[in-house]
């Protein structure tokens, strides 16, 4: 399968990077982006450089498209993959929620839209409790105080995050509406939402805490078929503290399972 990265930053230079060193059934083939110089650069220390592309000829090239671009550039490049029938790798579920026509146009194409979510875990056990009935979902984010320093909220609310001594909420509410407003931030909580009960009735926390160096999330469900309670404490990257080191490893991992012949997971 021919994979193209839309978006060279921190994520996809580590997905064009595990593709480079050698996936089975899978190499990269192109790259989309709006930083043309500086991916030259990069792309050149690959052992086997591809080209810059515009969108419309990687949707043409590419049998999958990954998403690691900014997310108001999902409306840009997730009608273009989806329109020719072909597969998109996305881990902005935020994104996601705010063009629900992208997943109506991928029926009609019989194109696929796939929401990488290995930072979040326990979403299979979500989605087979959505089977039956689920009274509740309840999802607390705690990140440092750096990793969210440059949300939407904080900085128009002039907020100094990094002066804190104690933890401070900044949101409370529904997962659709964290996801809007911190989306660069929680699009794991998009993606519970989706696996579960739905975004509007999934509800949200988010905390800056000064206490922590890992970005952590908390999800607690109460189903007719089970309860459970799941933690996970992820690494922030080096290059942007907001997103963790797993992320792009999800994306890897999705990847690796279109063409791996046996599938761990639902």
């Amino acid at each position: 399968m021919k994979v193209g990265i839309a978006g060279y930053g921190t994520i996809g230079r580590r997905v064009a990077l595990a593709l480079d060193q050698g996936m089975p059934g899978l190499t990269l083939c192109g790259v989309v982006t709006r930083s043309s110089g500086k991916a030259q650069r990069a792309l050149a220390q690959l052992a086997r450089p591809v080209p810059l592309l515009s969108m419309a000829e990687l949707a043409q090239l590419a049998d999958v498209v990954v998403d690691c671009a900014p997310r108001a550039a999902f409306a840009h490049i997730a009608p273009a993959v989806v329109a020719g029938g072909k597969i998109l790798v996305t881990v902005s579920g935020a994104a996601l929620l705010e063009h629900p026509e992208v997943i109506d146009a991928a029926r009609a194409s019989a194109g696929r839209v796939i929401l990488a979510t290995g930072a979040l875990l326990g979403l299979d056990a979500v989605r087979a409790a959505a089977e039956g009935q689920i009274h509740s979902v309840v999802m607390i984010t705690r990140k440092p105080p750096q990793s969210l320093a440059d949300a939407p909220p904080v900085v128009a609310q002039g907020l100094d995050l990094m002066a804190l001594r104690e933890p401070l909420r900044l949101f409370r509410g529904t997962a659709r509406d964290g996801a809007r407003l911190f989306p660069a931030n929680v699009n794991v909580a998009a993606a519970l939402g989706l696996a579960g009960i739905g975004p509007d009735l999934t509800q949200l926390e988010i905390w800056a805490d000064p206490a922590l160096t890992r970005n952590t999330h908390t999800i607690k469900v109460d189903a007719d078929s089970a309860r459970f309670e799941m933690r996970i404490e992820n690494v922030p990257s080096e290059e942007h503290p907001g997103t963790g080191k797993i992320t792009a490893l999800s994306v890897i991992a999705c990847l690796r399972s279109l063409v791996a012949p046996l599938r761990v997971g639902t």
